[in-house]
Parts: C-alpha cells; sequence; structure tokens
C-alpha cells in the first residue's frame, strides 16, 4: 500500500493495524474504500507497517473479504507524513472501537524498547512486572491505554500481569524475548 503520486516527495508516515478485538473474526483493512491495504487479520495479528502520505483517510475494517458495507469500524483519521501509527481494533465485536497509537521507532543500540497495550475489556487497571520480585516496567495502565516505552537490556524476561497496586498475579507471561536495538 502506497498511497502517493508517483515522483512525489511527500513525506511518508508507516501505518499499521493490530487487531485486539477477541471475538471478531480476521478481518481486511480497507482505505478510502478502494484499497484493501491490510487482509486476513486475525486476533492477536499485528501488519507490518504501510507508507502513507499526509492527509485525511477513512478506514473500514471489515470481515475478510467484505466490502465497504460490512464494515464494523469506519473511522476518518489525519494522518502526519511524518508519524508512525498503529491503529488498534479493541474490544469485543459489539463494542470493537480503533484506539490510535503514535509510534516512536527510535533504536537504542544497548537495549530493546518495550510498550504495553491494555487490550482486555473484561480487566481492571494493570501492572507489568518481572517476575519473582523484580522491577515494574509499566503501572496503572487502563483497557484501551498504553504505558508508554520503557528501555530494557536485551534478553529473556519472566513477566507478571497484576492488578494495579496490589500482588494479584492476573497472568504470568514467562520467556518474553526482546533484543537490543528494537522496538
Amino acid at each position: 500500500l502506497t498511497v502517493v503520486a508517483a515522483g512525489t516527495t511527500t513525506a511518508l508516515a508507516d501505518v499499521r493495524a493490530f487487531h485486539a478485538s477477541p471475538d471478531a473474526p480476521a478481518v481486511d483493512v480497507l482505505v478510502n474504500d478502494t484499497i484493501r491495504a491490510f487482509e486476513g487479520l486475525a486476533f492477536e495479528g499485528v501488519t507490518g507497517y504501510a507508507p502513507l502520505a499526509s492527509d485525511t483517510y477513512n478506514f473500514k475494517v471489515v470481515p475478510a473479504g467484505g466490502g465497504p458495507g460490512d464494515a464494523v469500524i469506519n473511522a476518518d483519521l489525519m494522518i502526519d507524513g511524518l508519524t508512525d501509527y498503529t491503529i488498534v481494533a479493541t474490544d469485543v465485536l459489539a463494542n470493537i472501537t480503533p484506539v490510535v497509537l503514535v509510534d516512536d521507532n527510535t533504536l537504542d543500540a544497548g537495549n530493546a524498547r518495550i510498550r504495553f497495550f491494555h487490550g482486555s475489556a473484561d480487566a481492571p487497571a494493570v501492572d507489568i512486572r518481572v517476575a519473582n520480585g523484580g522491577p515494574t516496567l509499566f503501572s496503572n495502565v487502563s483497557f484501551q491505554q498504553n504505558g508508554g516505552y520503557v528501555s530494557v537490556p536485551g534478553g529473556t524476561y519472566d513477566l507478571e500481569v497484576v492488578v494495579s497496586g496490589t500482588n494479584n498475579v492476573a497472568l504470568a507471561v514467562p520467556g518474553l524475548s526482546v533484543s537490543n536495538n528494537t522496538v
């Protein structure tokens, strides 16, 4: 997907989609009704980035193979060619909502840069911490919010998702591997 006239030297944004609606089928993302930018994106799937020039675009999320009239999300978004974005389809299908995240893909040669997005509609605010008494990486992140970026040395981490401000582990996330110089 490149929505730019040939020979144009316009700055391009990078835009990707993240399917975070647990009961929604695989989806396609349409841009301005005519461009099928991403196809067959299943729950928990994240697309690669696609370049877009600065402009206002209409994004429709439709069941895979569907057309503009089948949209479960229909949103007009202003895209700044100097910014990278992740557009998240979040919540259950009956309440599906787009959340637009501004991405900071600045690399750090000595660390991995990570971000946490809370996509569980039925969970309270959470903290993300390194298991077994390790540090808290993200604090008090509510549904449809993100904790910003943190830098950690590359390696493998066992994490815990805890109800914010408590020691009640809601989810163990063992063996999360991250590499330096990545986001």
